[in-house]
C-alpha cells in the first residue's frame, strides 16, 4: 500500500468514476485502475461495486476510506511541518469548536491567523464536548474548546470563559436577561433539549430533579440548529447559551433570560492532548484563539460570558 494507491482510491470514492478520478489526478485511466487493483489485492477485499450510478464503495471501502483520509491528512501536515518556508511557521491545524460559539469565533480567528501566521492552514470541526473528546483521543483534531471536561491526564486544559445558560422561547414571552428566571420556570412549558447523554441534557435533568421541578421533554435532538428551529416554531422552550440565539433575539423572533442558579453556569476550556507532541503551528493557533476569546468576551459581544484569564 502506498500513497498513490490511497490517492487513487479516494479520488474514485469522491468522484464515483475511474475516468473522473484520472482527470482529477492528472493521470491516465489505466494507471488509476492499476493502483486500485494493487490496493484491493493488498487489503484482500473489493473496495467498489459498479452499478448504474458508477463506482459505489463496499463495506470494506467505507472502512478504509475513513482511515485513508486521516492518514493523508496526517502525512500532509507532517510534510508542511518538516519543510516549511524558511523562517515561517506553517502547518495544518485541526481545531474543534462548540456549536454555540463557532460562528462568533471562526471569523476573527481566521483573520488573526492570516495576519500573524499566513502559512498556517486552519481546519475547523464543530461538535459537542463528548464528540470532541473522542476526536482529540483519535487524533482527528489537534485542540478544542470544551465544556467542563472531566479531569484526565490525557488532557492539558486551560479555563477561558464562564458562560451562563438561558431559558429561550418565543419573543412574545418577553424573556429578558435583566430578569433572571428560577429553575422552576423550566417546568412551565414543554422543553426541547439535546439528546441524552449530552452534558447539557444531564445538567438540566439533574438541576430540575434536585429542585423537585418536573419537566416535560417534547423533543430531543443532537443538532443545535434543530433545537433552535423547534423553539422558533413554538414547540417549546429550551436551555441554550444566549450567544447561540443572539441573531434570533435581534430579529425579534426569540427572547432569552438567564436561569438563576449555580448549576446553569459552565466553563469553557481550551484542551490539548498530552499523549502526543503538539506542533508549533498548533501552539501558535491556540494562542491566537485564546486572544480572540478574551477580546470578544471582554468586549461584551459574547453574551453571557465572563473571561476567566488574567
Amino acid at each position: 500500500m502506498d500513497i498513490r494507491q490511497i490517492r487513487a482510491f479516494l479520488a474514485i470514492a469522491d468522484t464515483g468514476s475511474v475516468t473522473r478520478a484520472a482527470e482529477l489526478l492528472h493521470v491516465v485511466q489505466p494507471a488509476v485502475s492499476r493502483q486500485l487493483k494493487l490496493l484491493e489485492d493488498d487489503v484482500g477485499a473489493p473496495l467498489f461495486e459498479r452499478d448504474r450510478r458508477g463506482m459505489q464503495l463496499t463495506e470494506a471501502g467505507h472502512i478504509l476510506m475513513e482511515r485513508a483520509r486521516r492518514a493523508l491528512r496526517e502525512l500532509d501536515a507532517a510534510r508542511l511541518e518538516i519543510r516549511p518556508t524558511p523562517g515561517l511557521i506553517s502547518g495544518i491545524v485541526n481545531l474543534g469548536l462548540l456549536p454555540s460559539s463557532c460562528e462568533l469565533l471562526t471569523g476573527p480567528l481566521v483573520g488573526a491567523l492570516q495576519a500573524q501566521y499566513p502559512h498556517v492552514r486552519l481546519s475547523v470541526s464543530v461538535g459537542y464536548t463528548d464528540h470532541m473528546l473522542r476526536w482529540l483521543e483519535s487524533g482527528e483534531i489537534d485542540a478544542a474548546l470544551l465544556y467542563d471536561p472531566t479531569a484526565s491526564p490525557a488532557l492539558e486544559v486551560e479555563p477561558l470563559v464562564e458562560e451562563s445558560l438561558s431559558l429561550v422561547g418565543l419573543a412574545a414571552l418577553g424573556l429578558r436577561d435583566e430578569e433572571p428566571v428560577p429553575v422552576q420556570a423550566l417546568g412551565s412549558a414543554p422543553l426541547v433539549l439535546p439528546s441524552s447523554p449530552h452534558r447539557l441534557r444531564n445538567l438540566v435533568e439533574h438541576a430540575c430533579a434536585v429542585a423537585d421541578v418536573p419537566i416535560t421533554v417534547v423533543a430531543e435532538t443532537n443538532a443545535l440548529s434543530v433545537q433552535k428551529a423547534l423553539v422558533t416554531q413554538g414547540y417549546g422552550l429550551s436551555v441554550i447559551p444566549r450567544v447561540a440565539v443572539h441573531h434570533e433575539i435581534e430579529r425579534g423572533i426569540l427572547s432569552a433570560a438567564r436561569i438563576d442558579g449555580p448549576d446553569f453556569l459552565r466553563r469553557i476550556v481550551l484542551a490539548l492532548p498530552t499523549t502526543r507532541r503538539v506542533p508549533t503551528a498548533v501552539r501558535c493557533a491556540t494562542t491566537a484563539l485564546q486572544v480572540v476569546v478574551k477580546d470578544i468576551a471582554r468586549s461584551g459581544h459574547w453574551l453571557g460570558a465572563r473571561w476567566l484569564g488574567d
